[in-house]
């Protein structure tokens, strides 16, 4: 497998990168080719820990930013190898990763190639398994491992916002909300309770439900709360005596999981509600003094971010954080997945101005 050119463009960079599959659960080889080729770099200190990769600047300033970004994606669906499109007149890289986020990352290998002398001290991470479960994300081992190099005053997520400033994001939670029955022949439907139809109250809440928009720190945060699952029944001719809905609330960062969980038994108020999955949210974290410099530099009006991100575990450790990446993130995910050129440039800019900035 060839080499990772650290001299390349941050868009040439962005096709090898993506033309490696690294489907969670499969980065080793990406993440060996980026060991490799930030290890050659004599201003940087490397480490690793699974296919994490950890460089750092050990300059001895007085402040220390996080760059981070994830090397995994979602399950590659006919759109690899990546290839130059043309919309509108505007080109585009498409295919998988190159909105979720491996552009971002590859701004990331090239700055951290080229910036030796940054104004701050710089940690720059590269991690995996982000696309799957919380317990296997790198950032979760690399914090259990090695906390100390979280060790920051800022954060900067490279998840695609469309080259704009995203501050902070929504918390995650997930609840089983069950209605019960009486199991009985469906032939004689009326000696048994049907759970299933019972559950028709529950949609009804959620179709009557109005999810709120909350300011948190000067930005509006619209929260959801929906339904994703149902189960019910075991046969074709049994009433079924039991029925579960899945629901999913984002809610606004200025929420605790408590205060999200009360909210969600409030509205399903009667029916047996049992959380089984939450991620805190992060508030924007935009009233730090480097947050300001940043968002100054780059020059564009910060938005919240709605989707659950890693900034969240950068703000848990007391760290303010925000997304910025290229990519349009309606098309993270997406068979066409794609991202303009122009934005991959526009972040590369943004981020050397402000690290070189005296």
């Amino acid at each position: 497998m060839p080499q990772l050119d650290l001299s390349a463009s941050s868009i040439d960079l962005t096709r090898a990168i993506c033309d490696v599959p690294s489907v969670s659960g499969d980065e080793r080889a990406l993440a060996d080719l980026i060991d490799e080729a930030v290890g050659a770099l004599a201003h940087l200190e490397v480490s690793r820990d699974g296919d994490t990769i950890v460089a750092r600047t050990m300059l001895g300033r007085a402040q220390r930013v996080v760059i981070a970004g994830h090397i995994d994606t979602v399950p590659i669906n006919g759109n690899l190898p990546t290839r130059d499109i043309e919309i509108d007149g505007q080109p585009y890289l498409w295919g998988r990763g190159t909105v979720d986020m491996k552009a971002g990352v590859a701004v990331q290998l090239k700055l951290a190639a080229e910036l030796t002398d940054p104004r701050v001290d710089l940690t720059w991470m590269w991690y995996d398994h982000e696309e799957v479960d919380a317990d296997l994300n790198g950032l979760t081992r690399l914090a259990r491992m090695r906390p100390d190099l979280f060790a920051g005053d800022f954060a900067i997520l490279g998840e695609p916002t469309g080259a704009q400033v995203e501050g902070g994001c929504n918390g995650n939670m997930r609840a089983i909300v069950r209605t019960r029955g009486v199991r009985a022949h469906s032939a004689r439907a009326w000696i048994g309770e049907n759970a299933i139809h019972r559950a028709g109250a529950v949609l009804e809440r959620l179709s009557e439900y109005r999810p709120r928009e909350v300011a948190v720190d000067g930005l509006e945060y619209r929260e959801g709360l929906n339904a994703v699952r149902i189960h019910g029944g075991i046969a074709g001719n049994v009433i079924p005596d039991l029925c579960e809905v899945e629901v999913n609330y984002r809610f606004a960062p200025s929420l605790s999981p408590i205060d999200a969980e009360q909210h969600v038994r409030d509205v399903f108020s009667g029916f047996d509600v049992d959380v089984v999955d939450v991620a805190p949210g992060a508030r924007p974290g935009l009233d730090a003094p480097l947050a300001r410099e940043f968002v100054a530099a780059v020059g564009s009006a910060p938005k919240p971010k709605y989707g659950w991100t890693d900034v969240a575990r950068f703000s848990a450790m007391g760290i303010p954080a925000v997304n910025y990446g290229p990519g349009d993130p309606q098309l993270a995910h997406h068979d066409e997945e794609r991202v303009p050129l122009s934005q991959i440039e526009d972040v590369e800019r943004g981020l050397r101005s402000w690290l070189t900035a005296s």
